[in-house]
């Protein structure tokens, strides 16, 4: 038995990861013919269906409990699964650019928009048969995981004018619909055996760059209140989930080939996010100084676990294991250390594009948080 698989603390495991995996080149490559009209849908599921036991096996062989698909059906972690929502249309062009940074430079990219111009639902789970496949593959001692944008990404990505108002006239009706459609989703999924949720927010994180305040301020959001109702409308959407389902989030500053967005402490989000957001754990960045330091942790309460985002996926520097356990101690001083975790800060492949490392340089840091985690926690 690997060190990672005997972890029967329930997730998030002692030893953990985000979710998205680099993608191999053949899957690259079956999806540019897949778009070149040169490989139908079969031929496409066919390739992704291999290439996501590869990776299942991957996981099992690194020690990891948790299991994903790697995000390999996907062209972006969240885009996805928000256009699958009935009422929400795609808008080519129509999406705020995006100003990454990284240490060499900058990326900006422009997403595709959004538009809620009918009623929302999701009458069958999104990602179902998705995670279905998952579900066939999981080896001995995983726990497959679904990642899913949470409700926040929705209205981050487009605001008020992303809705129609002949459609939901105010905010408030929508998001009381979208909620309501949220609540399917995990009810659904849940229905279909899923033991492990996963919320992505990128919001909750930007929300503590000034930068990005004042950027939402001049359209004129509040964004000084802005966490709190994302947060009710998270909490809206989980009421009344199934027993059994174990529902974490993970909060980023952006991650798109090795670049990011935002930056700052947890600090402005750190009472509310972690007093009031009804999910049992936080995946949080704290690869580097962008993040801040540990003392916003003092207000996660007993009961909820921290997974402590110390492994960057951004570079392929292989972090010291006595560094990674300094800093584990660093955070026990403000939340007891039974109630941490490890994992690498971020998804791998965010998007398609993968971040700026190899498959072997991946694999050695999810061995590294496998290898700490067990010296650690045992």
């Amino acid at each position: 038995m690997l060190a990672g698989m005997s972890d029967t603390s329930g997730p998030p495991f002692r030893a953990d990861h985000v979710g998205s995996l680099l993608r191999p080149p053949g899957l690259l490559d079956a999806r540019a013919r897949f778009a070149a009209g040169e490989l139908d849908a079969a031929g496409l599921r066919a390739v992704e269906d291999e290439a996501i036991a590869d990776v299942v096996r991957l996981q099992q062989d690194a020690g990891l409990a948790t299991a994903t698909d790697g995000e390999f059906r996907r062209s972006t972690w969240h885009m996805d699964f928000i256009y699958a929502i009935t009422g929400i249309t795609r808008v080519e062009g129509g999406g705020r650019p995006v100003h990454f940074k990284n240490a060499d430079g900058s990326i900006d990219w422009s997403p595709a928009g959004l538009h809620v111009d009918g009623p929302l639902s999701i009458d069958e789970p999104i990602f179902a048969a998705d995670f279905g496949y998952l579900q066939s593959v999981v080896g001995e001692g995983q726990t497959a995981k679904l990642t899913i944008p949470s409700p926040s990404m929705v209205h981050y990505r487009g605001g008020a004018a992303a809705i129609d108002p002949s459609v939901y006239a105010d905010e408030d009706a929508f998001w009381d619909a979208l909620s309501a459609a949220y609540r399917q989703q995990v009810q659904g999924i849940a229905a279909q055996g899923c033991r492990y949720l996963q919320l992505d927010d990128t919001s909750l994180a930007y929300l503590n760059d000034p930068a990005q305040r004042a950027e939402l301020a001049g359209q004129g959001r509040d964004a000084e209140h802005q966490h709190e109702r994302y947060i009710r409308q998270i909490n809206a959407a989980l009421a009344g989930r199934p027993a059994g389902l174990t529902v974490t989030t993970h909060l980023c500053r952006g991650n798109f080939r090795s670049s990011w967005v935002a930056e700052g402490g947890y600090d402005f989000v750190a009472e509310a996010l972690f007093g009031d957001l009804d999910v049992d754990g936080f995946f949080l960045e704290y690869d580097d100084a962008r993040s801040g330091g540990f003392e916003p942790l003092r207000f996660v309460p007993p009961g909820k676990r921290v997974v402590l985002g110390l492994v960057t996926t951004k570079r392929p520097d292989l972090e010291a294991k006595d560094d990674l356990k300094r800093r584990i101690d660093e955070a026990a001083r403000f939340v007891p250390l039974e109630q941490l975790a490890l994992s690498p800060q971020c998804g791998f492949s965010s998007t398609v594009e993968g971040n700026s490392l190899t498959r072997d340089e991946q694999i050695a840091k999810l061995a590294l948080v496998v290898e700490t985690a067990q010296e650690v926690w045992g």
